[in-house]
């Protein structure tokens, strides 16, 4: 990639350095900004003074989110940029320096990547992550309900020690403190107030489900209609996919959720094994549809069974599985134009 002027841009929570090179890597400048709207329009400014602009931003998805929507807004070519790697820091670490790199990198053309894009996607970015709040909220309240009774006294724990999960949480909540005996009046209470925390919970999880479904339903409704994809899941695919354009191959994908497998043969010994790296959240909602298709597709159990018999374990089966479900879905996910970047 060449063009008249590269902006390479190290982002901050509160202000960003913006590093300006020509199409051979010269610098022609910097400038430094506040992470506000007035600060976002002189770097503009400034960038366009200096010749026909291109953007790569480090923390498109953090801190330099807000930039990143106003370049597209003003319709600015933008590019994600990776961190500088360890041996690009051996001549030291400056927001200078950090800029700088960005900017060759958006020169070379390497380490970049597309825009997640914005609008009703970020919209499920923040769903999602206030759901696994909700979620961890939850099971610490479960596992302190149960930790609570262990400790009980033998009245209070010998009737309810058959219950666990739910059950113990709807079971106590119909206990009454005043006519409890003194030892146990406190661990009650404690539990009863764990018990209505779990129902505030659920109730929180029930809405964040319903909205979820509802934007899915307007970008993919597609997605809904397959077997094993409810709406977390559905969202999860969208969020972690980003723009159709960023993933090059289906190969591209796989890598990107974690189900491309690794090399891992020595010698006559022939093997691949568990890919760590990827988008974790996109790898287990794949693991999700995964083990609901194997039960209830036709079509996925076949080729589960298959796999089987050939010898593979089920943990080697149950990856290939993901492996032909991310090849899928990113088909799926390309062909929808609803999924291009929005500002």
């Amino acid at each position: 990639m060449q063009w008249p002027v590269a902006i390479g841009i190290d982002t901050h929570k509160d202000r960003h350095v913006a590093v300006a090179c020509d199409r051979l890597g010269a610098q022609l400048g910097s400038c430094e900004i506040p992470a506000t709207a007035a600060g976002y329009l002189h770097l503009w400014q400034w960038a366009v003074g200096l010749g026909e602009p291109r953007f790569g931003i480090e923390g498109s998805g953090s801190y330099g989110a807000g930039l990143a929507s106003f370049l597209v807004v003003a319709g600015a070519s933008v590019w994600e940029c990776e961190r500088p790697q360890r041996c690009e820091r051996r001549r030291g670490k400056s927001d200078l320096i950090d800029a700088a790199l960005a900017a060759r990198r958006l020169l070379s053309g390497e380490g970049l990547s597309r825009l997640r894009g914005a609008g009703r996607r970020e919209d499920l970015r923040l769903l999602l992550l206030e759901r696994r709040g909700v979620v961890a909220a939850r099971t610490a309240a479960l596992n302190q309900l149960q930790a609570v009774l262990v400790t009980a006294p033998a009245s209070l724990r010998e009737r309810l020690q058959a219950l666990a999960g739910e059950q113990l949480a709807e079971a106590v909540t119909r206990l009454r403190v005043r006519t409890a005996e003194p030892d146990t009046k406190t661990p009650l209470t404690v539990l009863r107030r764990l018990a209505r925390r779990l129902g505030f919970l659920d109730k929180e999880l029930g809405e964040l489900e319903r909205e979820l479904e509802a934007i899915v339903s307007d970008l993919c409704p597609e997605l809904l209609g397959e077997c094993g994809v409810g709406p977390v899941c559905a969202a999860q695919l969208v969020v972690s996919a980003g723009d159709p354009t960023r993933m090059r191959s289906e190969a591209s994908f796989a890598a990107h959720s974690g189900t491309s497998p690794v090399d891992a043969s020595s010698g006559r010994q022939q093997r691949h094994r568990l890919n760590k790296g990827g988008d974790r959240q996109l790898n287990r909602a794949l693991h999700i549809i995964a083990l609901s298709r194997i039960r209830y597709h036709a079509q996925t159990a076949a080729y589960y069974a298959s796999l089987l018999a050939r010898g593979k374990t089920t943990r080697e089966a149950r990856r290939c599985v993901k492996r032909a479900l991310a090849r899928y879905f990113y088909h799926r996910l390309r062909a929808n134009p609803r999924l291009a970047l929005t500002p």
